[in-house]
């Protein structure tokens, strides 16, 4: 054990106001200065580097160190962000308003924040209780502030949390980009160098926002899909997955007219532990469990299922081929539908476009074509489909819609819910289900499937291992499918995404795309097809899906 980690280690525990992560780290320092192996391992993950401050802001698991999430890291981003927009202001005072949702420490977080940007003269706006992200989207433009902090780790374990950043202004309320990402961490790393987050000037004198920033929200998500009458017949279900979305869903659903769901009640409260899942995102394998059993019982037309902070939205459909009688539809079906949604009410519209992220399905393209509208793909995240010009909607697979950009710069699991109802309730006026606009979109716009293959490391290197042997040693087909051309985008043109993306375009016009996930330790392989039938894109995806899962093996 180097007598420098252990200096550094107690230094950072002397500035910790929280005595929880101060006891924590004081006993992981005193077994390692007593020589513990493990402990002493324990200590250098928890010092030898710092959860980096990025596009997405921060997010990690929490605990003492400057590799965790705790009060000090917080602080520390806090006085820097606060430190960006005085510069960026020109002696102007910035105004920023702070959100949390239902996660351990994310109250704590951000009741910190607000007397740290206080503290160093910004006025602060603390949003006045647990709310879903798209809440303090929408409050970065409806205020006019010039920037936003969302403490959330959206659909990570219990045990992270996160601190997501906005600018408002010309970024129009939208997650940061490059620069902002690597000005802000500037200004982060010179507080941290200064070594003692004590010191930093904090004020109570924050002002907390009143209920018509909700109210204001309400209004304009009731507004996306205002319930026609026959709306009353529909029978819905709901899950909130542990989080903050109910509240709030619940009066915008009264709002627009449309019948309350039957909930799934374990759920439907936030709750910090997510006691009924294994993991709290509605991608995941026994999320949806229980909503499906509740939909079952009270035989419901559909499900709909936010994930914790209501970002994102997941809709189940009945399914008689389905082992318990229902199927979560993919994030790229959902998007379709509501990008034909979003394509029909803008056919015409100079300038309109839609959006999506470059491994989302190419059918949104199709849909736009078909329509006259301009087509965008992006990089993966929604402070680049937001950007897109003239965006009348944009989508990703992982479960995010932005259907109100004039509204909300950011994905936004419940008017993506209240548009959603609007399909719903129009198609029950014609006796159809959610199941039959699905036929639809097909016969209209062509038949695409999509599927994914997604592994989970505890080692990070196996991701660069395996992305590196793709690029020395590259497939030249995936299961007896050809691959006609193989792009990898960090070498992409002027103007073309870049990233470490490999994306392979197969001779039968169906796409594989690699990417390591920019939030979670997953290597994800995003897989596409298009055929003369939904039957056949969906075999072809399956024998990709195969060939895929073979030769990761392979390689890892």
């Amino acid at each position: 054990m180097s007598d420098e980690r252990l200096a550094q280690a107690r230094a950072w525990m002397r500035q910790d106001p929280d005595h929880e992560t101060r006891d924590e780290l004081a006993a992981v320092i005193t077994r390692a200065a007593d020589g513990d192996d493990t402990a002493i391992a324990d200590l250098d993950d928890r010092f030898s580097t710092r959860l980096a401050f990025g596009t997405a802001g921060l997010r990690g698991a929490l605990g003492a160190g400057s590799n965790r999430m705790n009060r000090v890291l917080v602080a520390q981003a806090a006085a820097g962000f606060a430190s960006y927009l005085r510069e960026r202001a020109h002696g102007g005072t910035p105004t920023v308003i702070i959100g949390y949702d239902g996660r351990r420490n994310s109250r704590v977080f951000a009741t910190d924040s607000a007397e740290l940007f206080a503290g160093a003269g910004l006025r602060a706006i603390l949003l006045p209780r647990l709310l879903p992200t798209p809440v303090l989207a929408f409050a970065v433009r409806h205020l006019g502030a010039d920037a936003g902090v969302m403490v959330t780790a959206s659909h990570n374990p219990p045990n992270d949390n996160g601190y997501k950043v906005y600018l408002g202004g010309a970024d129009q309320g939208s997650q940061i980009v490059a620069p902002a990402d690597a000005e802000i961490a500037a200004h982060i790393q010179r507080i941290a160098d200064a070594d003692d987050v004590s010191a930093l000037p904090r004020s109570t004198v924050y002002e907390t926002a009143g209920e018509d920033v909700v109210d204001a929200y309400v209004a304009a998500t009731a507004a996306v899909a205002p319930a026609p009458a026959s709306a009353s017949d529909i029978r819905w279900v709901y899950t909130a997955m542990h989080g903050v979305g109910w509240e709030t869903l619940s009066k915008i659903v009264a709002a627009a007219g449309y019948p309350q769901p039957m909930v799934v009640g374990e759920q439907l409260k936030p709750d910090a532990t997510f006691r009924t899942v294994s993991f709290p995102n509605p991608e995941e394998p026994g999320a949806m469990d229980l909503a499906f059993a509740r939909a079952r019982r009270v035989q419901a037309d559909f499900i709909l299922a936010n994930d914790p902070d209501a970002d994102r939205l997941a809709v189940a459909i009945p399914d008689a081929s389905s082992e318990n009688g229902w199927r979560r539809l993919t994030g790229n079906e959902v998007g379709l539908l509501l990008g034909a949604r979003a394509a029909k009410a803008a056919s015409g519209t100079p300038g309109a476009s839609l959006a999506c992220s470059l491994v989302s399905s190419p059918g949104l393209g199709a849909v736009a074509t078909h329509h006259g509208l301009d087509f965008h793909e992006t990089l993966t995240g929604f402070k680049w489909i937001s950007r897109a010009p003239g965006i009348v909607f944009g989508f990703e697979e992982a479960l995010g819609y932005l259907v109100n950009p004039e509204t909300v710069r950011d994905k936004d699991g419940i008017s993506a819910a209240v548009a959603i109802l609007g399909l719903a309730a129009e198609a029950h006026e014609r006796g159809k289900s959610l199941a039959d606009l699905l036929t639809e979109l097909g016969d209209t716009y062509g038949h695409f499937a999509s599927g994914q293959v997604s592994v989970r490391v505890d080692d990070l290197s196996v991701i660069g291992t395996v992305m590196l042997s793709l690029r020395t040693l590259p497939p030249s087909q995936f299961g007896g499918h050809t691959i006609a051309s193989a792009e990898d985008l960090l070498q992409a043109g002027p103007g073309q995404p870049s990233g470490d993306v490999l994306r392979y375009r197969l001779t039968d016009g169906s796409r594989i795309i690699v990417r390591p996930s920019g939030t979670e330790p997953k290597l994800k392989v995003y897989i596409d097809a298009k055929a003369e039938s939904a039957a056949r894109a969906a075999e072809i995806v399956r024998e990709l899906e195969a060939a895929v899962r073979a030769l990761l093996e392979e390689r890892s």
